[in-house]
């Protein structure tokens, strides 16, 4: 099914899995919002749904803290500190789930590049289903990170509501909803992984996490719900 997967994103153009060097394509970070939607939407390998997770999860950090940058001035001086606190704690969260998309371009395309390997004879094909197994692994950890930027996302979004700037508490409901669009995001990509990977140990811990972004995918769902009831109230 992996292989299938990345075959399907190789462009038609003949071009490899595997990912150029950095000055051909530029960090997630360092390009314009178009130029990233281009490569996504084009037939290349990368970037693709893990990416997209971890700036999922990125984009609900940031509007987290601009819900808590928002809870300042005199009506709010009672819980400044806790805001404050809540918005340095979101934007390192953002630079995590920035960070985990760019990591997941980078792995996949470790991982397009294994499956490309020769497979003439006994040995190479040995080496290959090596080389093939490690790089799924590695390609899950993004995902990994993405997952738990998410759920401690969820958690400060949590904190935030019944404290946050009512003309703006909206955005945790904004919030809560890409945090939990970065957990499904995540969780379709890392059930890929689980079944491609031999290693009982490793795929047992990713199941426990897949256990866990399930688990705060409802989570991020009731503090939705929780933030459009306030609104309404």
């Amino acid at each position: 099914m992996l292989l299938r997967a990345l075959e399907s994103r190789r462009t038609v153009q003949g071009s490899t899995a595997t990912r150029p060097e950095r000055g051909e394509i530029p960090l997630i970070s360092n390009e314009t919002v178009i130029s990233y939607l281009q490569r996504l939407a084009s037939g290349a390998p990368t970037p693709g749904g893990g990416a997209a997770a971890g700036l999922h999860a990125a984009q609900a950090a940031a509007l987290v803290s601009m819900v808590a940058e928002f809870t300042s001035g005199p009506r709010y001086e009672a819980v400044r500190e806790q805001a404050q606190q809540i918005a340095r704690q979101a934007k390192a969260m953002m630079r995590q789930g920035l960070s985990a998309a760019e990591e997941d371009e980078r792995l996949f395309g470790a991982l397009g590049a294994a499956y490309k390997l020769p497979k003439d004879n006994a040995e190479q094909k040995s080496l290959r289903s090596a080389a093939i197994q490690d790089a799924t692994i590695a390609a899950a950890e993004p995902l990994a990170t993405t997952v738990e930027a998410s759920i401690e996302v969820t958690k400060l979004a949590q904190r935030l509501l019944p404290i946050g700037n009512r003309s703006v508490i909206s955005d945790v409901a904004a919030a809560a909803e890409a945090a939990r669009a970065a957990l499904a995001t995540a969780l379709a990509t890392l059930e890929m992984n689980i079944g491609a990977i031999n290693d009982i140990a490793q795929r047992d811990r990713l199941v426990q996490l897949a256990n866990q972004a399930s688990e705060a995918i409802a989570r991020a769902e009731e503090l939705s719900a929780s933030a459009r009831t306030a609104v309404a109230a």
